[in-house]
């Protein structure tokens, strides 16, 4: 590029001399013959460095022997330990589609781009992507935060974007034809939630607690709503601010109000921060319940990253776990636990589950082109991946299944649906008092 823009100055600085010294005499025939064959080649060494300088013409980003992919994730920041989930799913992700000969002959390269948790940085993050570095498709980013920022961007870019993680499910109601979200959105954990509690115990009385955000508001509203049509009577909603030291105020509220069921919307620093504090005020509902995401992380369980033994019995919707019923479940979890030494929790899986779409639409495109891979996805039917089938409605959503689990002897455990179930559930919750 530089070189190319190099040589049109050059040239054009040729011709405007050439020209100037011709004007400048009235010439032989001899000289005008010469001079306008030195005018021929000035116009052919412009025309040249127009050409390969013009956008269209460039090495897009299937040229050469590379297709590169952007992904947009929080590598920094208070999600940083999501990012750095995504970029195992990633890495394994990579490692299979090139170790198989890459995508239409062609190796395959990330092109990373830290988010730092925050949503003006994903915006700013796919100008880079996109104008700079010219990928075809997105992956990304992790929050709904994030995600919810940058849909209008692809739109107005006209750029594909594959969407791993984020629940607030107006991420996909914007219309947008340019965006697909693998994973199950909030809607989808209210009513899974509420299945498992009608059929385990069914209890009366909800209490919400949500980070003020758009994934906990998100949350909030899909809850609220299910437990109204279910009958589940909401006694509290409070909403809190995200990565706040102190949240006993709050939970002796909740706990004044007696529910029988608390629904947590929270990242995994808040999330071990509020199992903590609810033994402080020795809070005891029959249920702790929640909307994954920190209370499902593969840290949450432990006691330097997570809340530790005060996660024990809490449960939380899973939209995977190493002992799913889909093919190549176990075979990722080894996978993940070599390049790791830990075992994944869904957010990984969903990264490598992302990168594999992305790439199956560039296949049955057979182009590198944003265009043809968008029209690939909305055409997409996989039904045997490791993270279950994928296939997107109208609104690029993939129907997922949602599983619930329960922390028992510190591990994830599904408890529900009963079909798929490890083992079956504590309930109710011991009381603190109770608890080694």
């Amino acid at each position: 590029m530089v070189y190319s823009s190099f040589l049109l100055n050059r040239a054009l600085g040729f011709a405007c001399r050439s020209l100037s010294s011709n004007l400048a005499k009235r010439p032989s025939y001899r000289a005008k013959e010469s001079g306008m064959k030195r005018i021929h080649v000035v116009i052919s060494l412009v025309i040249f460095a127009i050409v390969i300088t013009w956008p269209g013409c460039k090495g897009g980003p299937g040229a050469g022997n590379t297709i590169r992919i952007g992904v947009m994730t929080s590598l920094t920041g208070s999600n940083a330990a999501f990012g750095q989930a995504h970029k195992n799913g990633y890495t394994i992700a990579l490692e299979e589609i090139n170790a198989k000969g890459g995508l239409l002959g062609k190796k395959v390269e990330l092109d990373y781009y830290d988010d730092q948790s925050r949503p003006d940085q994903a915006v700013q993050g796919v100008s880079k992507l996109v104008d700079q570095d010219h990928v075809p498709v997105l992956l990304g980013a992790y929050s709904s935060e994030s995600t919810r920022a940058i849909v209008p961007v692809v739109t107005q870019k006209q750029v594909p974007l594959v969407m791993p993680t984020a629940v607030a499910d107006n991420v996909v109601e914007t219309g947008s034809p340019w965006v697909f979200r693998i994973c199950a959105g909030s809607g989808s954990y209210a009513t899974v939630t509420l299945d498992f509690l009608k059929n385990n115990g069914d209890p009366k009385t909800l209490a919400i607690v949500y980070e003020n955000t758009n994934f906990g508001q998100s949350n909030n509203k899909s809850m609220t709503t299910a437990a109204q049509a279910a009958g589940l009577k909401l006694v509290d909603s409070e909403a809190y601010q995200a990565s706040s030291p102190d949240y006993k105020s709050l939970l002796q509220r909740v706990k004044s109000k007696n529910p029988e069921v608390i629904y947590f919307a929270s990242y995994l620093l808040d999330a071990g921060t509020l199992m903590r504090q609810a033994e402080q005020v020795n809070l005891n509902p029959k249920y702790y319940t929640s909307a994954g995401t920190g209370f499902a992380a593969a840290e949450f369980p432990t006691p330097d990253k997570g809340a530790g033994k005060y996660a024990e019995y809490t449960f939380s919707v899973s939209q995977w776990l190493p002992a799913a019923r889909w093919k190549g479940s176990s075979e990722f979890d080894e996978k993940y636990f070599k390049l790791t030494n830990t075992h994944p929790a869904y957010h990984g899986m969903e990264a490598y589950a992302a990168l594999i779409v992305a790439a199956a639409a560039i296949e049955n495109a057979k182009s590198a082109q944003p265009q043809p891979i968008r029209d690939a996805l909305k055409a997409l039917n996989l039904p045997d991946t490791p993270f279950g089938p994928v296939k997107f409605d109208a609104r690029g959503q993939n129907a997922h299944p949602v599983l619930v689990t329960q922390v028992q002897g510190g591990q994830y455990k599904v408890v529900w649906p009963a079909d798929a179930a490890q083992t079956k559930p504590i309930i109710p919750t011991p009381p603190w008092s109770e608890r080694k």
